[in-house]
């Protein structure tokens, strides 16, 4: 462990520099990262007082590839990037867990009692409750412990800043009483655990994943209780390359239809065929069977049934690409991406309002901008929030202007990927 005391003197100079530019990628970033962890610290000591301390970190994620297939079984690419929630912590022997986050009031939990509790459901104690209740049902150990946590994943953003969080939890239970021994994939499926039963909401697994393990990682979800997960060995930056995230700033109000029709219409053309999840059908068997399924679902769900077949195929390209370092044939598979998720997915904009479409706004600016220096394509759910983008690093501030002049300052983030998950820094 490391003092407090030691830490914000190491932090406020350059000791740590080379760990965190190992981490953040961005040589730029690491004056800010090292004024927020000496703050962090600072700020633990005001809560919690000085003592013995570790430091964790768990990153966001952006999906890169598989939009809308997780749900019903099927592969993703994702990675993680370099912003994230970290936190200033210290073993306690007393069973209680006491976080202080940046700007929110104190939370208290006790290991003793990990039983759900219907009246914090939607609120951040479910998921420490939840994610400590599963570590034990997995089989390892949850004690008590005083953390400071703060965060830079973007809430809204389609970054996952509840994973981060989840994982965040996870990955210091596991570093404070399991000698680190879970492994990333169980972290994962413990926040995924809370965040269903605990928290209450059905979310898939591809959010705690990338966050849990970090880099690229390929995703196959046929076996959700045991989902095949590979790292894609890829340096993005040694490429050249930035992945830009921006915030058309739509509201996403009214909008849990739009979202719920798409699982929705995706599972009711498996249910014809007597199957669960479209993973559990082949394109052929929907191929043959069109006419019948247009009868019953309409033709929307038949080409929503299409693109997951074929972004299923995407992703597992785009994983063999990336192996190869061929960008061209990667970037060929990303704007594919984007342009199925436009025509037959169809989650760039809702149809109850036409007149608004800020996503096919800035995928339109995106690639008039970008033209031969970087891809573009709906990010995360759709319909509103965010757009993703991976611009060659030459062109980001030209990139960045053109997002910003459309959606206001601040809409365009240049993001790295960050090669680590869930981890302890110190």
């Amino acid at each position: 462990m490391n003092h407090t005391t030691t830490l914000i003197h190491e932090f406020s100079g350059h000791t740590h520099d080379n760990l965190l530019t190992r981490i953040y990628v961005d040589s730029s970033l690491i004056p800010r990262q090292r004024q927020r962890y000496a703050d962090a610290v600072q700020s633990y000591v005001q809560n919690f007082g000085e003592g013995e301390v570790l430091i964790y970190s768990a990153p966001g994620r952006s999906e890169i590839g598989g939009n809308h297939t997780d749900h019903q079984h099927g592969e993703v690419l994702a990675a993680g990037i370099n912003l994230d929630a970290i936190a200033i912590v210290g073993r306690t022997d007393d069973g209680i867990i006491r976080i202080q986050s940046d700007g929110y009031d104190r939370i208290i939990i006790d290991t003793a009692d990990l039983e759900y509790r219907k009246e914090e459901k939607e609120t951040t104690a479910a998921l420490i409750r939840g994610v400590a209740a599963g570590v034990r049902r997995y089989g390892y150990r949850a004690g008590g412990f005083q953390a400071y946590v703060t965060s830079d994943v973007l809430i809204g953003a389609g970054l996952s800043s509840s994973a981060a969080f989840e994982v965040l939890i996870g990955t210091v239970l596991s570093g404070l009483y399991n000698d680190m021994r879970i492994s990333p994939t169980e972290i994962a499926m413990i926040s995924q655990y809370a965040e269903n039963v605990y928290f209450g909401k059905p979310c898939g697994l591809m959010d705690q994943m990338a966050c849990s393990v970090g880099s690229m990682v390929h995703i196959n979800f046929k076996d959700m209780t045991h989902p095949l997960v590979e790292k894609v060995d890829f340096d993005m930056e040694k490429a050249g390359y930035s992945l830009c995230i921006t915030d058309t700033r739509s509201s996403h109000a009214d909008l849990t239809a739009d979202y719920a029709a798409v699982p929705a219409e995706m599972k009711a053309v498996a249910e014809l065929f007597g199957r669960d999840v479209l993973a559990e059908l082949s394109e052929e068997e929907v191929l043959s069977r069109i006419p019948f399924i247009r009868q019953k679902l309409g033709d929307r769900a038949v080409l929503r049934a299409l693109h997951f077949y074929e972004e299923n195929k995407r992703v597992a390209a785009q994983t063999e690409a990336l192996r190869k370092s061929d960008l061209n044939s990667f970037f060929a598979l990303v704007k594919a991406s984007g342009a199925s998720s436009f025509q037959y997915l169809q989650n760039v904009y809702t149809t109850k309002d036409i007149t608004e479409q800020n996503i096919s706004v800035a995928l339109a600016v995106s690639e008039i901008t970008l033209g031969g220096q970087g891809v573009c394509r709906v990010h995360g759910g759709g319909f509103a929030g965010t757009i993703q983008a991976f611009v060659q690093n030459e062109a980001i501030e030209k990139y960045r202007r053109a997002m910003d002049d459309l959606f206001g300052g601040g809409a365009c983030r240049a993001l790295k990927i960050r090669r680590y998950g869930g981890m302890q820094v110190l």
